[in-house]
């Protein structure tokens, strides 16, 4: 079977990218045709991605359209005479945009509408957590499922060692992790005012590292740095080391002593499994997808009391009889997204969407 993944932009180490990609060796690896087709992509994709003006790329006899941002894709995913199938990453709404950046605003805001005009257009739309799952319910899809973003944890777990780095991280105070873009649903100012409890109630030692884009919402990162001034804290306690290599993230977990996340609206969140896969024990404020990726794993707390997350975050940092049985129990929730519990996904969705 002829079985075609688009997606509006293929860019090394995006999650949806990198999981389409993923995909595809798992569909070729089943004995399916696959390729993926993209408008835009990275130079050093050229070649392993196709171009979307490509004519095979309409040619499938199954078509999965991975659905993050509004784009000219919709429209000509609707149209297919393939079969059908929707994979929705989730879009984070608007209204965290609008005081840092219209143009994102709009953009969010346009990528909801024309998810919904696909609605009852698809033979099944999938959504990457049961978070999204109910969304695309709710806008009017008929037939929903789950199919979870597929990872590849080896290039972290097999990346090269990198000494100088590690020498710089090991160095006395806790490293406290988060991995992803600094935009505003990811809530950095809280990891901030965190900071300031942890400090105040648990240890003076830490240092909190942030790997991703600095420069997606240019005013909203701003605004962060600014609070650290605000409190008076020491600026080299807060490490903004922007996107890295994966040998580079590797050490990055290798080296924390625990990973954090205050987002408030998140789709799946491919770094929560990362660090899970890495050993390094996870609290996170359970809202969106989070309880749903997390699937009992880690520590989720909820509302959002800093002062008792500091606590928290002090016993998994420095814990070993807490830390220890947190960790076996992330190791066996990363183990149900390996490559044969994809397969076995994948296989079930093709049988159903195909009879």
């Amino acid at each position: 079977m002829v079985i075609n993944q688009w997606v509006p932009a293929a860019h090394r180490g995006d999650a949806i990218g990198d999981s389409a990609r993923r995909l595809r060796d798992l569909l070729r690896r089943l004995g399916h045709d696959a390729d993926l087709y993209a408008l835009t992509m990275d130079d050093d994709l050229l070649g392993d991605v196709r171009p979307f003006t490509n004519g095979a790329a309409c040619a499938g006899d199954v078509t999965i359209f991975h659905f993050a941002l509004p784009s000219p894709m919709t429209e000509a995913f609707a149209a297919a005479g393939s079969c059908r199938i929707l994979q929705y990453h989730n879009i984070t709404p608007a209204h965290y945009f609008a005081p840092y950046d219209p143009t994102l605003f709009r953009l969010a805001a346009l990528g909801r509408a024309e998810l919904a005009t696909l609605a009852g257009r698809v033979d099944l739309a999938l959504g990457v957590s049961e978070y999204n799952r109910r969304e695309l319910e709710r806008l009017g899809f008929a037939r929903t499922g789950v199919m979870p973003i597929a990872i590849d944890f080896d290039r972290l777990r097999n990346a090269p060692r990198r000494p100088a780095l590690e020498k710089v991280l090991d160095d006395g105070p806790a490293n406290i992790l988060f991995v992803g873009r600094i935009a505003p649903n990811k809530r950095i100012e809280d990891h901030i005012r965190l900071a300031e409890h942890y400090k105040r109630y648990v240890d003076s030692q830490y240092r909190f590292i942030f790997v991703g884009r600095t420069d997606v919402v240019p005013r909203y990162y701003a605004t962060v740095r600014t609070l650290v001034a605000q409190y008076r804290m020491l600026p080299e306690r807060f490490l903004f080391v922007g996107p890295v290599p994966d040998c580079e993230l590797a050490t990055y977990y290798r080296t924390a002593s625990a990973y954090v996340s205050l987002s408030e609206h998140e789709g799946f969140c491919v770094p929560l499994l990362e660090a899970m896969a890495m050993d390094v024990p996870v609290l996170a404020y359970a809202a969106g997808a989070v309880p749903d990726t997390m699937g009992g794993a880690g520590v989720l707390f909820w509302p959002k009391d800093l002062e008792y997350a500091a606590e928290l975050l002090g016993m998994l940092a420095y814990e070993d009889e807490v830390r220890g049985p947190i960790i076996a129990g992330q190791r066996r929730r990363v183990g149900q997204f390996g490559d044969e519990a994809i397969e076995r996904q994948l296989v079930k969705v093709l049988g159903e969407i195909c009879q």
